[in-house]
Formats: C-alpha cells, structure tokens, sequence
C-alpha cells in the first residue's frame, strides 16, 4: 500500500511502498478516503528533520542527555550505531483521517466492517491507505457527515478540547488568538456555544476567513490588538482567551495577559512559548491552563492502546467523546469544514503536501487533504528492489534462511546485527507496523517486507523462524512454525502460562524443528569461564545475582498481565536460567518476597528477592532491584563452591579466587553472549546437531518464573515441576 513518510534525518516527505496492516486485537482496519495535513505539527516535524545533528540536539535535549548514558554504559561506537539507526527510521506522518472499516480485530465488538469511522492518533490515523487504528481512537460518523469533513475530527478534538477548558458560558466574550487550523474550528465551536469571538493572526486573511464563518469581529497581530479587543469587548476585556498560535514566541501569552479581563481564563492550546509575564497575570489575577490535545485518555496507553475506556458518569469528555461530538456538530451544520480546505493531493503525490507546508512550494495554505483510491487493491508483499536473494525452498542446501516477525529495538540492535555477520539469507519480515518492516527490511537486505505472521510462515523458502514481537504472542507463534517443521528462535520469555507451556512442548517434541530462546548470557563469555572454573566439583554452589534493574513505568506494555507478563516472566528468566547453566541442575524450589512499597506508581513485583533450590542441591539467590541508581552496574553475580569463588561484573570483567589467589579477566566491551547464541542457533541448522539450549531447560526455566509469582501471591515455597 501507499504511505507518506518522513525520513528523521533529513525531514523530507516520501510516498512509499510497505506492506498493508493485518487485523489486531482491539483495533480496526481502516480503508482510509481522506487525511488532514495538520501544518502546525507536521511542519515541526518537517522542520525538525531539517535541522543538523547539533540542531536536532538542541531541540531535544533530554534526548542527549539518554545519549551520553548509552555512552557510558555500551560504548561509543556502539552508541553511535544506535543514533545512526534511529535516524534513518522513517517517521509515519498524519494523526487525522477517515474511512471505512474493513476488519475488525480480536476484543472489538463496537465496530463492524462496513462502519464509516473517523480515526485519530500519531502512528495509527497516517496518511495511508490502509489503517490499524485502536478501537477507542474511533468515532462512527453520522450518516450526512462525509469523508473529508470527518477527517478534520482529530484536529477538531484538539480545539474542542480546549474549549472545554476555558468553560465558555452563553453570551461571553472569547478572543482566539492564531487563526490556523485549530483556532479556525476553536472560533466556529465557541459560536456554536453561545459565545462572542474575536480572531487574532498575523494573516488578515485567515482574520476575514474566520468572520466569514461566524466570529464577531477580529483584527491583524499588532500594536493596535489590546486597544480593539477593548472597544469589541465594551472596555472589560476578553472573558477567556484561547491561544491556538504555534510559535516559540511568548508574545502570544503576553498578550493574553492584557487583553483579559480581571479574574479571565487563558487556556494554551497551540504550542507556544510559555514565559508567563507575571505582573498582567497577576494585577488580574488571571487563571492560565495549558490543554493536553484531543481530551483525556491522551497518552495514557490503558486508553489508547488497551482500549480500556473511562466511565462516562466520572469522565464526560474522553478522546473518543470528543470525537463523536466534533461530527455531531459538524453534521448539525454548526461546523463548516470546506471553507477550510485549500489544497487536494491524491496520495501519490503526498510529498507535493510537505513541499507546501514547509514553505518550498511558496504559496498560501491551510487545511490541505490526501485523498485515495479506495478501490486499488493493497499489496500485503513487498519485494525489496536491493535484494539479490532468489526464492528456492528452504530444504536446498544447508542455508540458513530467516523469516522474522517483529523487530523492535533490542532485535534491530542484538539480533539482526549478528544474524547478518553469520551469514544468513534474510528472506522475509512482518511487523505491526508495515513502516518498521520496510525500514528493517530494507536496512538489512530482507528479501521481502510482508503484511503479518501468517505470510513469513506460508514462505516455502523459510527453514528459521524468528520471534521478536510482544510477548503474548511467543508461544504461538513458536507452536505454529514448530508444527511446521521449522526451526525457532524466540525471543524471551518463551510462554505467559503453563497451558501456554505445555501445547509449546508438546508442538517441540513431535517436530523436527529445533527451539532456541533467547536466554543469551548463558552464552556469555564469563558464563563459559564460569562454569569451567568450577567443573568437575563435589559441593553444591551457591549463587548471588544482584541485578540493577531500574524502574519501568506502570504503564508500560512489558507490565500488563496480559501483553508483556511483567517483568519476572519477562526477564527474571534469564537470571534463573544462568544459574540453571552454572549449576547443570534443575529448578526444583522456589520461594519469592517483594519489597513492598506505598509508592502506587511502582510495582511491587520489580523489586523482589528470589530464593532457588536445585537438584544438585545448589542454592541461588536473586535481588531484582528497581529502586537503584542507573549509575551502579546492572548485574554482579557472585559464585561460591568448593572453597573458591569467581565474581563476573556486568559481563564485562570477571575474577576467579582459588588457593589464595585471584586472577583477574576483562573484556573490550560488555558481552552478554548475543553473538555466541546467535553463531549457535545457526550452527545447529546448518550441521543438523541438537538445538543449543535442550528443552527440559527451557521449560524449567519457564515454569520456575511463573512459580516465583505463585510464591510472591501465596507468599510460601512452590515446586517448579507441573502437576500432572
């Protein structure tokens, strides 16, 4: 299908081939018949990706500031790689569009295909022809309310939103200053609402615009603004003040501090400076509110991604609710939209958009649509032009012939890297985002970029299959490719729940397919001297592994029960299956307490001692601990057995202590034994051997996480193996 995209590094506009979105739970596939160009925004990020490397950290300090820890913690070059990779990403422009819905996902009951719908959302409602939109950010549209009016909703919610703010009564008076888009609609809704209007902009033109289409009166950006908005007002100045503008100037909240009357409102919709001048504001006592976009539910990913919505009778006026109050009124015909629109472009020609917008083009504008083709069919398989591979099945030969679905951050930066340098044909690749697919894809020579997991699974040319997507879907896809023959390697953790587990093992042991998980510090060079140092020993060992864990926000995917599994399932699992390495024995034991906390906003399951008992009678002790300073180390693990002991250091240094004398090794760089379980998993398919973790570890591992979550709930020991 067809999307407009930004390239991060140089700010330019380009349609581009990706592959169409497949159905997701609680999310609906839009067939998009028009989008909203909304200048403000989109011209910041247009200008943003123009700006030098240094203009770009000027801008965004606080990202420079995570740059320099990357530093210290993985290195420069390392570290360059990343910011390198992240610029070359393409950025999905649009948040505004409407169209009609095609499929619905798994948890969508609210939607039917068939539904005209306005979408909104950064990254959902793009400018493309196919659209994967969570249920929440959509809006049915009334039956009068056409395609190109509905795709104005989003920036609609924006003005409403801020209306709502200023609590406009009938008959005050309300002056808009910045008359784009935002402020055009922010204008024609506090009309609707009873209320007299003033328009300010620099542009007398948008000034006549917006008397055209209701506002009482207006006047140009200047010297004479306060003494007119007076006169209009009859000598008491503006009941409220809504600031639409977008500039870094503070002369907009300066003005609203002199044009208020004693005890206004002013409320900051726009992105404008925010140097609150504090004699005007003060001398009337002035109430100043700063509006969080389309309305609550705004950045709140229960909301918006998980599609839990607030209740009505405590939360009137969510995203979704502003929505659909935005097409009522525009289907009542208190809104005009068409005035608005000054420029039309079919998709094709999205860049002609940001050659406007951008000021290239050199002509006046303001809402400017995409339109498309809702009938052309959408490819769902995209052939990357640069790829020398040709299609053969997957048995000719012993190559080893990857199909990848999903590629965050971690497989972008720990996977791919080492898949490529061993060697491997990169055949096909789907991710959610059909965007990420043709970045990665592209940036790593896969042959083709495809719509979901079914596509990479139904490659006759596929002998590897690599999971990399969020971790409720590991398990399954993992079953399927293994019932189909196929080798696996899955990203950590392997399963959320012991059915999960069991249907996994039970697809593992009747296939000829080898499973690997991601489970790579056991591959660590450290791990290995380890293990050595202490072969051939009589006692049991005991371990302490301390792991610096930080803090990961309520909020994030990785903490819902349901998507990530939290952080135990998550990665605790690596610790536990080091010590499994270490020891050569099973998890028989476990036993789990939290430090509790009254902070609400942490979870009590990230800070947590853990306790394990082995078959060999070896002990281990874990201290997952969010609560430290980033600046210490992440991980140390301590070994003792035997009368000697050997300490490794973030896998980057490691001591051993025996007969009185510690010797000392330390490496270039922090190895974690990405690469090492990477070289294996392809050796074992290449030279047909048993896969490089056996699978009663695997499932140990496994089950001894969701044990330790029994005993944090029960607060008693729990046996790791599973009740027949």
């Amino acid at each position: 299908m067809k999307q407009l995209l930004q390239n991060l590094k140089t700010g330019e506009g380009v349609v581009a081939d990706v592959p169409a979105p497949v159905a997701q739970r609680g999310r609906v596939l839009v067939r998009a018949a028009a989008s909203l160009v909304s200048a403000g925004t989109e011209r910041a990020f247009v200008e943003l990706g123009r700006k030098s490397l240094l203009g770009k950290a000027r801008e965004r300090p606080d990202l420079v500031g995570k740059v320099f820890e990357k530093v210290k913690s993985e290195g420069l070059l390392s570290t360059l790689r990343s910011v390198r990779e992240k610029l070359d990403e393409s950025h999905a422009l649009g948040y505004s569009a409407a169209g009609t819905v095609v499929e619905v996902g798994e948890d969508v009951s609210e939607f039917r295909a068939g539904d005209r719908v306005a979408c909104a959302g950064t990254g959902y409602a793009a400018h493309a022809e196919l659209l994967s939109v969570p249920k929440n950010l959509c809006a049915r549209l009334p039956d009068n309310v056409d395609f190109e009016s509905a795709a104005f909703a989003t920036v609609g919610a924006i003005a409403l939103q801020g209306v709502r703010l200023a609590e406009p009564t009938l008959g005050e008076s309300v002056v808009v200053v910045g008359l784009g888009l935002v402020g055009q609609l922010a204008a024609q809704l506090l009309k609707a609402n009873g209320c007299r209007v003033f328009g300010v902009d620099l542009d007398e033109s948008k000034v006549e615009l917006a008397k055209s289409l209701g506002a009482d009166d207006g006047c140009a950006a200047g010297p004479g603004v306060k003494d007119a908005v007076l006169r209009w007002s009859r000598g008491r100045g503006a009941d409220a003040v809504l600031l639409t503008a977008a500039t870094q100037s503070d002369e907009p909240v300066e003005l609203a501090g002199e044009i208020s009357r004693l005890r206004g409102r002013v409320v900051a919709v726009g992105l404008v400076g925010m140097n609150v001048p504090r004699q005007s504001y003060f001398q009337r006592e002035l109430s100043l509110r700063v509006s969080m976009s389309y309305g609550p539910g705004r950045y709140d990913p229960e909301y918006e991604e998980r599609g839990h919505d607030y209740p009505l009778p405590y939360v009137r006026w969510t995203e979704g609710r502003n929505l659909e109050a935005f097409l009522d009124l525009v289907a009542s015909g208190a809104l005009q939209t068409a005035p608005l629109v000054t420029h039309r472009f079919p998709v094709e020609q999205g860049e002609r958009a940001y050659q406007l917008i951008s000021g290239d083009a050199g002509e006046p504008y303001l809402a400017v649509l995409i339109n498309y083709d809702t009938a052309r069919e959408l490819e769902r398989n995209v052939g990357n032009r640069s790829s020398k591979l040709k299609a053969q099945s997957s048995k000719s030969g012993a190559r080893v012939r990857v199909g990848m679905v999903g590629a965050g951050d971690y497989a972008r930066r720990m996977l791919l890297p080492h898949f490529k340098a061993e060697g491997v044909e990169l055949v096909s690749i789907a991710t959610a985002s059909g965007v990420t697919a043709r970045d990665v894809g592209e940036r790593y020579g896969f042959a083709r970029f495809v719509s979901g997991a079914d596509e990479v699974l139904a490659d006759e040319s596929v002998n590897l299959l690599v999971v990399a997507t969020r971790h409720d879907t590991h398990a399954g896809l993992a079953r399927r490719a293994l019932e189909r023959g196929l080798d696996v390697f899955v990203e950590k953790p392997l399963a959320l729940t012991d059915e999960e587990l069991d249907a996994l093992l039970e697809a593992a042991a009747g296939s000829g397919g080898r499973l690997t998980v991601g489970f790579n510090r056991r591959f660590s060079p450290h791990a290995r001297a380890g293990r050595e140092f202490f072969k051939g020993r009589r006692a049991p060992l005991s371990i302490l592994y301390r792991v610096n864990a930080g803090r990961v926000p309520r909020t994030h995917w990785t903490q819902d029960a349901r998507e990530g599994g939290g952080r135990i399932r998550g990665e605790v699992c690596h610790f536990v299956d080091f010590m499994q390495y270490l020891t050569g024995s099973h998890v028989t034991r476990v036993y789990a307490e939290p430090v509790a906390s009254d902070d609400r906003e942490s979870v009590d399951d990230d800070s947590v001692f853990v306790t394990l008992k082995f078959a060999d009678g070896s002990n281990g002790t874990i201290a997952y601990l969010a609560e430290g300073d980033r600046a210490l180390p992440k991980e140390r693990v301590e070994i003792f057995g035997g009368g000697s002991s050997f300490v490794i250091e973030d896998f980057r240094a490691a001591s051993g202590y025996a007969g009185g004398r510690e010797t000392r090794t330390r490496l270039r760089a922090r190895d974690k034994g990405q690469r090492e379980e990477v070289r294996a998993v392809c050796a074992a398919l290449r030279e047909g051997g048993p896969a490089p973790v056996p699978l009663a570890d695997l499932a140990n591992t496994t089950r001894a996480t969701f044990r330790i979550l029994d005993s944090l709930r029960t607060g008693e020991p729990k046996a790791v193996n599973r009740e027949p």
